[in-house]
Parts: C-alpha cells; sequence; structure tokens
C-alpha cells in the first residue's frame, strides 16, 4: 500500500501512484521495518529535480522492481526540502562514505535509521562502471540476510563518525577588519575575472558573497569588492542562466561563461538575487540592475505566486518537448528555424542579439538566449517587439511543472526582496506581494505558541515543524516588511520567532546555533551547519536577524546572541570566504554598528516624511535598519523621544542607541548614509 496520497509535498504526491509500497518519514515506517526484520530504503529528493524524476520512471514506476522492494525492503520517500534535517544528516553521511552526494540520495538504513550503504542515482542497467538498481537491491538484501552483525558493525560506526563531527564551538570573539580583509582576498584570489564569478564549472550564482562584497564596498570603499560584484551580475544577467524573455534565474550554469542553465528555476535563488541587483542599483545606479531586480521581482509574482499569496517552491528544468516526451530546456532553447516561424523578417536580428546559432549552445542545435555586449547598436524598440512576440509563442508551449508548496524560509527571502525591490523603484504591488506572503506565514504556518510549520500547500499547513533557517529567514523578511512598511507589527512577528532561536536552537553554554530545535524528533545525529549553500545557513541567518532586531529594539541578549553565533565567521571567513558570504555580510552590519536610523513625521504619506523614509532605505550604510512613524510612536522602539524639529519631520542617525544631530533634509540623510 502506497500512503504518499495525503502528504502536502508535491515530491510526494508525485510519487503517489507508484507500485512501491512508499512510507513518509515516520516512527510508523521504521517500527514496520523492525517487526517484519527488513532494512530501509531511504529515497530522498525533491520535486524539480531531473535525475530524481529519472530515477523513478526507471526503477519506481517499475512493477518488478517495485515488487521486489515490497519484498524485501520498507521504502520511505522524502522531500528534502520539506525535511531538510532528515537530508543534511544522511548527506553527511553519504559524501563521508562516497566523497560526493547529490539527488536522488538512495541509503540504506536499520530499523533504528541508522545508515549502512549509499549512493545516488542507480541506473535501471549497469552502466559507465555503476552497477544497476536492482543488483544493489539483491547485494543489500544478501547482505541483510547473511552478514546481519557485519552489517550492524558498518551501521554503528557511521553513526559513531558523524557524532564525532559536531563542531567544537568555543570562540565569542567576532570578526574584525582584519578578518573581513583576509575573505576579500581570498574571495580575489578564486573570483574568475574573465567570465564572473567564483571557480570552474558548474557555477552557481554567489548571491550571499555577492551582498558581502556589496557590503564591504560600502563600508570602506574597496573598489575591488565593488568591481567583483558588478562584473559577476553583468555577466550573470547577459547569459543563459538568466531568462531574457521572461526575467528570472535558472538554478545554474553547467559551463564556466554562464550560456547553458541547468534549467529549474528556485524560489531561493530568485528572491536573493533580486534583493543583489536592487542593491548593486542603490549602490551605483546601473540600468541593467535595476532591469533585472524588476524583471526578477515580477517574475516571482507572475509566475510563483500562489492563490493564497505566498510563492511556490520551484518550476521544473523539464517540460514536454511537443512530442509527449518531457526534455531539459524545452521550454527555453530556440532554433534559428523557430524564430524564423515566429519573427519571420525579424528572425535574423533576433539571432545575432540572443546569440542563437545554426550549431546551437545547448542540445540538438538549439541555443540558450543571451544578451549581447553592445546593446546599444540595436533598435530598442524593435528588440522589444521581438521579445514580446517570442514570449507570446513560448507561453504556447507546455509549461514546466511547479512546485507549489510554500517552504518558510524561501518566502521569508522572498518577502524582504520583494519589499525591498518595491520601495527602491516605486512598485507598491510589489511591496503588497511581499505584505500577503507574510501574512500567509501568519495565518497558516505560525501557530498560538509562535511556532513556525516548515511548509504548507493549498493553504493547508505542512506536517513538519519549521528548522532554523525558517525562524531566521522568515525574521529577515518581516524585519525588511518592518522598515519598509512602517508597521511594528512585523517588528514584533520577528521578534517572537527570533525568541524562539534563542530558546530552542541555541547552545546556552558556546551560543552555537543547531538546526533543529531542542524539543524536535532525534535523529541519529543532531544536524548543525554554519556554511551557505543554496541558501544562508541558518546559522549566519540568525546572526543577522538578531542583530538587526537587537538594533531596532535595543535589546542586549539579542545583541550578544548574534556576536556569539558570528565567532564561527571569525573562524571560517579567512579560510573558506564562498561559503560563508551571509555570515560576512552580517560581520560588515556588525562592524558598521548596524546603523539605526529613524524617521519621524506627520504620516508616511506626507510628502516630506515619505522623502526622507524612502531615502533612509537607500542608504548603502551595511545592514541599517530603519524604523518610520509618529513620534513617540509604540511600534517602534527607536522613535521613542524623537521629537519633529521645528514642527518638520526629521531623521535620526544611531547607533547604539546614541544619535547624531537629526535632520530634515534628505540629501543630508542621504550623504550620512552612503558611507563612500
Amino acid at each position: 500500500m502506497n500512503r504518499l496520497a495525503h502528504e502536502t509535498s508535491p515530491y510526494l504526491l508525485q510519487h503517489a501512484d507508484n507500485p512501491v509500497d512508499w512510507w513518509p518519514w515516520s516512527a510508523e515506517a521504521f517500527e514496520a521495518a523492525r517487526k517484519a526484520n527488513r532494512p530501509v530504503l531511504l529515497s530522498v529528493g525533491y520535486s524539480s529535480c531531473h535525475w530524481c524524476h529519472v530515477m523513478a520512471h526507471e526503477s519506481f514506476e517499475d512493477q518488478a522492481t517495485a515488487d521486489y522492494l515490497n519484498e524485501h525492503f520498507v521504502s520511505v520517500k522524502v522531500d528534502r526540502e520539506e525535511r531538510p534535517d532528515v537530508d543534511a544528516v544522511y548527506m553527511e553521511a553519504v559524501q563521508a562514505a562516497t566523497g560526493q552526494g547529490g539527488w536522488p540520495m538512495t541509503v540504506f538504513l536499520t530499523p533504528d535509521a541508522e545508515p549502512f550503504y549509499f549512493g545516488t542515482y542507480f541506473p535501471p542497467a549497469p552502466r559507465h562502471g555503476m552497477p544497476s538498481f536492482r543488483q544493489v537491491l539483491e547485494g543489500v538484501r544478501q547482505a541483510w540476510d547473511e552478514r546481519r552483525d557485519e552489517v550492524g558493525e558498518v551501521a554503528g560506526k557511521i553513526v559513531r563518525d558523524l557524532a564525532q563531527r559536531e563542531i567544537s564551538y568555543q570562540t565569542d570573539r567576532v570578526p574584525g577588519e582584519q578578518e573581513l580583509a583576509q575573505a576579500l582576498l581570498g574571495l580575489t584570489r578564486e573570483y574568475d575575472p574573465q567570465r564572473g564569478g567564483f571557480g570552474g564549472a558548474p557555477k552557481f550564482p554567489p548571491s550571499m558573497v555577492l551582498e558581502f562584497l556589496l557590503r564591504h564596498h560600502a563600508r570602506t570603499g574597496a573598489e575591488g569588492a565593488l568591481q567583483m560584484a558588478q562584473d559577476t551580475c553583468e555577466r550573470m544577467a547577459r547569459g543563459g542562466i538568466y531568462d531574457q524573455l521572461g526575467g528570472g534565474f535558472a538554478r545554474y550554469s553547467v559551463d564556466r561563461d554562464w550560456v547553458v542553465p541547468h534549467f529549474e528555476k528556485m524560489l531561493y535563488d530568485n528572491a536573493l538575487l533580486c534583493r543583489v541587483y536592487a542593491h548593486l542599483w542603490r549602490a551605483t545606479g546601473a540600468d541593467l540592475a535595476q532591469r533585472v531586480a524588476l524583471e526578477t521581482a515580477d517574475f516571482l509574482v507572475r509566475e510563483l505566486r500562489t492563490t493564497e499569496g505566498g510563492f511556490a517552491s520551484a518550476l521544473d528544468a523539464d517540460s514536454d518537448d511537443g512530442t509527449g516526451k518531457h526534455v531539459e530546456g524545452a521550454y527555453y532553447a530556440w532554433t534559428p528555424e523557430q524564430l524564423r516561424e515566429t519573427l519571420q523578417g525579424d528572425a535574423d536580428l533576433a539571432a545575432q542579439y540572443f546569440g542563437v546559432t545554426e550549431e546551437g549552445t545547448f542540445e540538438h542545435g538549439q541555443s540558450v538566449l543571451q544578451l549581447p555586449q553592445q546593446e546599444g547598436v540595436f533598435d530598442a524598440r524593435l528588440i522589444a517587439s521581438i521579445k514580446d512576440r517570442l514570449l507570446e509563442k513560448r507561453a504556447q508551449r507546455p509549461a514546466p511543472g511547479r512546485d507549489d508548496k510554500v517552504v518558510a524560509a524561501w518566502n521569508g527571502l522572498a518577502i524582504a526582496a520583494l519589499a525591498e525591490t518595491g520601495a527602491y523603484f516605486g512598485r507598491p504591488d510589489l511591496v503588497e506581494a511581499a505584505v500577503g506572503a507574510a501574512d500567509l506565514l501568519v495565518r497558516v504556518h505560525l501557530d498560538d505558541h509562535g511556532r513556525l510549520a516548515r511548509t504548507s500547500k493549498d493553504g493547508r499547513v505542512g506536517p513538519n515543524a519549521g528548522v532554523l533557517e525558517d525562524y531566521a529567514d522568515v525574521a529577515e523578511g518581516f524585519l525588511a516588511l518592518a522598515s519598509v512598511t512602517g508597521e511594528g507589527v512585523w517588528l514584533d512577528f520577528a521578534g517572537l520567532l527570533l525568541d524562539h532561536v534563542l530558546a530552542r536552537f541555541t547552545d546556552p553554554g558556546s551560543g552555537a546555533l543547531y538546526d533543529t530545535a531542542s524539543d524536535a524528533e532525534q535523529l541519529i545525529r543532531r544536524p548543525q551547519d554554519p556554511t551557505d549553500n543554496a541558501t544562508p545557513s541558518g546559522w549566519t541567518a540568525a546572526a543577522g536577524a538578531l542583530l538587526s532586531y537587537a538594533a531596532h529594539t535595543g535589546s542586549e541578549p539579542h545583541r550578544a546572541a548574534a556576536e556569539r553565533a558570528l565567532g564561527v565567521v571569525k573562524a571560517l571567513g579567512p579560510r573558506v570566504p564562498r561559503f560563508i558570504g551571509w555570515g560576512l555580510a552580517a560581520a560588515e552590519a556588525l562592524l558598521d554598528g548596524p546603523r539605526e536610523v529613524a524617521i519621524v513625521g506627520p504620516s508616511l504619506t506626507d510628502e516630506r516624511t515619505s522623502a526622507l523614509h524612502r531615502t533612509a532605505l537607500l542608504g548603502n550604510a551595511p545592514g541599517a535598519v530603519v524604523a518610520a512613524g509618529t513620534p513617540d510612536s509604540d511600534e517602534f522602539p527607536l522613535l521613542a523621544d524623537r521629537p519633529l524639529v521645528g514642527g518638520e519631520p526629521a531623521a535620526y542617525i544611531c547607533r547604539n542607541f546614541t544619535c547624531d544631530v537629526p535632520t530634515t533634509d534628505p540629501e543630508r540623510l542621504g550623504a550620512a548614509l552612503n558611507t563612500t
């Protein structure tokens, strides 16, 4: 009996009709394995994972394979995006044992959830030195039946080895100028000056590192930091990784030149990059940065917003190529012939503009659209017409599937991005979209005790508890929303979440942070990772949000917790700066204060107050927080004892609640907040 039909995860629901007798991750599944004396097959993936779909079609939809699994194993299917804790624990074991990892992740466990054999994708027949999935199943079954003691010894050793990997966290010293300078030097060494970005292929958008570089330039004036950020953003925006027609970024580029993407589009990437490009525009005024920030924001609202007001997790890489076959990139790639069919006499110009060739830049003579270095030599109105016609034609193709689950953390990132982008560019509709998502999180994900659920779908809350990144990223989004809207309720909600971080995710002795709460389900180890991956780590995201909240409220416990958490940046920043960019960005805010800006006036709709408020939001002082409202409003502690000046709206710039002379002049305010 397949038990996935009533789950909220789109990934699990995709497997609900498999002939495999799947269980969701549950105590009942392991109890069934114990009673039947069988090993557990743990299969972990996610909805937009290409090779997860491949293995499902090849193996889990095959009746003979399913029959073998059902007879000899208890099969458990996990959506890594719903259970990042389960994924993290077993991925660490896979990487330790094999030196690599990825999805689908295939792990064989004892009924006590202890792993003893690992892999990722297994083909249906032996291929390229890999055994077939059936061979793996038969080998595991034989070992379980004939060498049980050996299996138990291996599993026990793996669990002991994992336990020894827990971070020994003793530092309470915050990173300073030296560590941040060393981090910048390390990034410079790994930077690709010809193509932008860091390292070789595959090349991922370095969103969190870009935020650090922009903040470092804002604080120190280091031109090299700004140049790396600006060049990387331009290369990505001109490459195939960016959707030149519909906006938004693909997950990563398979090559060093950003030409051919892995076509899945993730909410978290686009939220982070939308905010980076908005901040790049704030620093430079570059037209390209403004266009990409707005196009990416519009993509989020147009293609990922759910009926309930939240944001869906992802769009698949694959779609129907028109023949019934699902092919990666089918929705996005073009041939010269397809351009001619759509554009007639303008096809050659479009091919030149977008880099579409007869040989193709992708597969089967197809090209991924790119943007030329010299846009100015083309007629802008004609190019706009060409884009509109191509977009209309593309809309007639079968669209990629959408993973509709709402993940709290990623929605927090989207709230921050849309709120700030809307405020910068005078787009109240984007701010309204951010408020809608925040409302959904409060209504559906937050319980009466301020505890956060990880996911929801169709307005129905999922069964899994929020992890540290959920609390931290949602708090980050609420704090950004409070600054933009002047509504203190979002500051209150952020404080509620961060109190849970202090009480349930923080080691009271060392200040170290865990990815799961102290009262969460106990796995074979409690996951803990301060390094960034595709998103900010929960650890560094929490440090940044705690620091911002302390700046808003003057709370010493939150400030102290942020400083203790940032000790990990002192240790790791100079060594692995590419993998702790968000922590480096938070450290920049710490070194700058962060600034506390109070805007007082009769109303935010008042023109003079609004001018000061927008100027404050556009200031590039790292991590500055903004509170806006009427004098002595009780919505924001920063507004206490902040009167109008000569009857005029005024701005107060403070550090640690010690303020400079207030100003009524937006230009003076801007000069004080733009530090370089």
